[in-house]
């Protein structure tokens, strides 16, 4: 699962930096993810046109796209028209589903689509997802599997909205380059994106390289592994995809945010039982049989009666793992990392402390900028891309509240937060 959504996210990335034309980047853009994507034989790619108010086909794999592009889908018409309508991502999983799907289709746009596929078969299973930016539908990406049914499962979707809102910024990025193409912003995205390449290049080197050496290691014919040196190569593998699957997961997120795309879902939260909850999940985790390092040991400590605050209690939870991770990574093997929770004047206060190498003055105000990464000064690499402490201070500052650092060299670190008390959200 790892490799093939790390390739797609690869293989988009390298796009985004290299080709800045909207009508070469495009059938890049689909080829790419409909050979990453195992279960998509064929793709295509619909932009809307506001003056015509219909869907036209920019892009196309696995079909005739002269003939595609005859096409002119209104909202509701076939799969295309239908996911554009709603906004939202739609599975069609039988063939039964496709052409019931693909029965408003207008005789002139059946008769196009006829001579597109002219000889293949009809789509045995496929998936609609919508091209959002903000709030905006600015297209739908369609992808068709030819053999077989029951190709695409309900699992997929969430990842290919993720990349299908990654396709959207490149697009409307494109657009942007287009009507500024002489201005600092274009060089600034420029400088970003190239950034970022560099940025995930050198931090998926380490984990690649240790998952390939130990799986050529496991296939070796001529060696012959006793059980446990086995499971402990096994093991390394496993944590080097759940490293892999991280840096992806920091790479969506962000993308999701600078969409504008970042939604909160606000209910009364108790903060005490949320921070053990992730707490005890972050010990499981670092405390997995054949762990390569020793257990960090976690305190939690908030006051009795401590407020109810009003907060999306996932995004919440996301930061407290952002930044128990954080103080993991930082931390002398075994060392003691304390949260602890404070009611202030109108907020509350969260904070995780660790023992760690601690941050220098000069770094400390950057700490919460988009791919900055201070030394670790621990004599190893530590893995990451920049991007998780960014994301906790846009999911903190949504909800009104506002976060901060305090370190020491030599002495450790304290991340807070703080999330007001009745106080409604700021709405992104």
């Amino acid at each position: 699962m790892a490799d093939f959504r790390l390739s797609t996210i690869f293989e988009i990335a390298k796009i985004l930096v290299t080709e800045y034309d909207l009508e070469a980047m495009l059938p890049r853009l689909l080829a790419g993810l409909t050979t990453t994507f195992q279960a998509a034989d064929a793709g295509i790619l619909l932009l809307y046109e506001p003056a015509e108010g219909c869907l036209r086909v920019r892009a196309a794999q696995g079909y005739d796209l002269s003939a595609l592009q005859r096409l002119r889908l209104r909202p509701g018409e076939s799969i295309s028209g239908r996911v554009f309508q709603t906004g939202r991502a739609e599975l069609f999983a039988t063939p039964e589903a496709v052409a019931s799907a693909m029965s408003s289709m207008t005789a002139e746009n059946r008769q196009s689509f006829a001579s597109a596929t002219a000889g293949l078969e009809l789509p045995q299973s496929a998936v609609g997802i919508p091209l959002l930016s903000g709030q905006t539908r600015i297209g739908v990406l369609v992808l068709e599997n030819l053999r077989q049914p029951g190709s695409f499962a309900a699992e997929d979707l969430p990842f290919l909205q993720a990349v299908a809102d990654l396709l959207a910024i490149s697009i409307e990025n494109a657009r942007l380059r287009e009507e500024l193409q002489a201005t600092q912003a274009l060089s600034e995205a420029n400088r970003l994106k190239a950034e970022l390449i560099s940025t995930l290049a050198h931090e998926m080197r380490t984990p690649l390289t240790s998952i390939k050496g130990y799986s050529t290691a496991l296939l070796m014919d001529e060696v012959a592994f006793s059980p446990e040196t086995q499971r402990e190569f096994l093991q390394i593998i496993d944590e080097e995809c759940d490293v892999l699957q991280d840096l992806i997961h920091d790479l969506l997120e962000s993308s999701v945010i600078d969409a504008g795309l970042l939604r909160l879902e606000i209910q009364p939260v108790s903060l005490p039982r949320l921070a053990s909850r992730v707490a005890e999940d972050m010990i499981h985790t670092n405390a997995k049989p054949g762990a390569r390092e020793s257990i960090h040991r976690v305190v939690v400590d908030f006051p009795e009666h401590f407020p109810i605050v009003d907060a999306d209690p996932d995004r919440i939870a996301q930061v407290l793992r952002n930044l128990l991770d954080n103080a993991i990574k930082y931390s002398p093997q075994g060392g003691l990392i304390v949260v602890r929770g404070e009611e202030r004047p109108g907020e509350v206060v969260v904070s995780v402390a660790d023992q760690g190498v601690g941050i220098a003055p000069e770094d400390l105000n950057r700490l919460f900028e988009k791919f900055f990464r201070a030394q670790s000064g621990l004599g190893r690499h530590v893995v990451g891309t920049g991007l998780g402490l960014p994301i906790c201070r846009t999911i903190v500052e949504s909800h009104g509240g506002r976060i901060w650092a305090e370190s020491q060299v030599g002495r450790g670190t304290t991340l807070y937060f703080a999330l007001p008390l009745k106080t409604p959200p700021v709405s992104l």
